[in-house]
């Protein structure tokens, strides 16, 4: 779990909610189900027309990672890259072939799958980065759908308050409707404004940060299986690959 992530949520929320205590607004102030339905209810509606049914639905399967990311241990992937190469020196490509059920990883058992299979070096390579961009340009375009929520979540809340305005203005005649009538109006700004930089852009940043660290795991996986292909030393496998840790 990653708590850093827990502890930027609640702090959000501490932030909005107690400044506008300290501000002297109240909470009441924050709630206004004009500027939810225009500001998130529009801000779906947006995304929805922007994003492939595909993207979208991925984009809230993969939003977890930003509280649970994919376990990730490159020390421990290197040790069982190590053992793996071992295990090819002393009993063959093929000695590998009990190792592929045991993997959880669908990305490393399709590359051991491939070394007992005898697949040359290179086309191994080919396969997996393949795979590889594959599986990356899918998770990135469903960040891009927080991305994309934070850009229009602002512009939305600028509608809100201009409808709220326009409520205002027809109100002129009774000045105590005003000063409750503005307030209001400019509710929707904040929920477009909070909602974009406290949520939906950090989340998109945090997601790309996960994929850029599941690929440069994937690529580390690709660089020792085609050294175990190649027939490297065991110890210069451990070497090269130790690198990735830096």
């Amino acid at each position: 779990m990653d708590r850093l992530s827990l502890i930027g949520l609640f702090l959000a929320l501490a932030s909005l909610v107690g400044g506008s205590i300290l501000k002297g607004a109240g909470l009441a102030s924050l709630w206004s189900p004009a500027a939810f339905v225009i500001v998130i209810v529009g801000t779906l509606a947006s995304i929805l027309l922007h994003t492939a049914p595909a993207v979208f639905k991925h984009a809230f399967t993969i939003v977890r990672w930003v509280i649970r990311p994919p376990q990730s241990d490159r020390r421990q992937l290197i040790t069982q890259i190590v053992e793996w190469s071992n295990i090819a020196r002393r009993q063959g490509l093929l000695g590998l072939e009990a190792q592929v059920e045991a993997q959880s990883d669908p990305f490393l058992r399709k590359g051991l799958q491939l070394l007992v299979d005898g697949v040359e070096p290179e086309t191994i390579r080919h396969m997996l980065e393949i795979e590889l961009s594959s599986q990356e340009h899918k998770d990135l375009a469903a960040s891009k759908v927080f991305e994309a929520m934070g850009i229009y979540a602002p512009t939305l809340g600028i509608i809100g308050a201009v409808l709220g305005l326009i409520a205002v203005m027809k109100n002129l005649a009774d000045p105590s409707k005003l000063g409750h009538g503005i307030a209001a109006a400019f509710t929707a700004t904040i929920y477009g404004i909070a909602s974009a930089n406290l949520l939906f852009l950090p989340v998109s940043a945090k997601l790309k940060s996960v994929i850029a660290h599941n690929t440069r795991d994937r690529e580390m996986a690709i660089e020792g299986l085609i050294s175990i292909a190649l027939g490297e030393n065991p110890r210069n496998i451990e070497s090269n690959l130790s690198g990735f840790l830096h």
